[in-house]
């Protein structure tokens, strides 16, 4: 019986970060074609079809890498490291509603590098319990300054925005 529990434990934490992602979706979807075009944004952001298709990827790798750190860290070691992983997510799917829903771009920015801090330190901890789940998070943080380079341009660069937002 209990070998049933563990590949649906795999299953159900793998594909949980997705849950947030296809919800943050809709915001997008509502947005992006509308108030999202109207913003400066610089030379080097990658082209809108490709967002949905990456974070699907690494939210599905950010989801086994909880996995296995609950699954090694059963001992007690995983608690730190899966309450770092269960705030980074909640930052994670709260940002785009922010941004998105809200057009509120200094506290995007501002949100968005708390995400990366608390991703940063969520990495450290799982390498800790598992270093499989260690460097699965890296790819996100790779991802993840991208972004917080993209909001720091578009904060920057939008200061009529910006400014009605304080």
């Amino acid at each position: 019986m209990s070998n049933f529990k563990i590949p649906w434990l795999s299953l159900t934490l793998t594909t949980l970060p997705n849950v947030g992602g296809f919800i943050g979706a809709i915001y997008v979807r509502e947005n992006v074609k509308g108030w999202y075009e109207t913003l400066d944004r610089p030379s080097w952001k990658p082209p809108n079809y490709m967002f949905a298709p990456v974070w699907t990827t690494l939210y599905t790798g950010m989801g086994y890498a909880s996995y296995l750190v609950y699954r090694d860290g059963f001992n007690g070691t995983a608690k730190i490291p899966l309450l770092l992983y269960s705030s980074q997510l909640i930052l994670n799917w709260a940002w785009t509603p922010l941004f998105f829903h809200l057009h509120k771009l200094k506290w995007s920015l501002y949100e968005i590098c708390a995400l990366w801090t608390n991703v940063a330190l969520c990495a450290i901890a799982f390498y800790r319990v598992n270093k499989v789940a260690g460097c699965l998070m890296v790819p996100y943080l790779g991802w993840l300054s991208l972004a917080t380079g993209l909001t720091y341009y578009i904060y920057t660069n939008n200061k009529e925005i910006s400014i009605k937002e304080e």
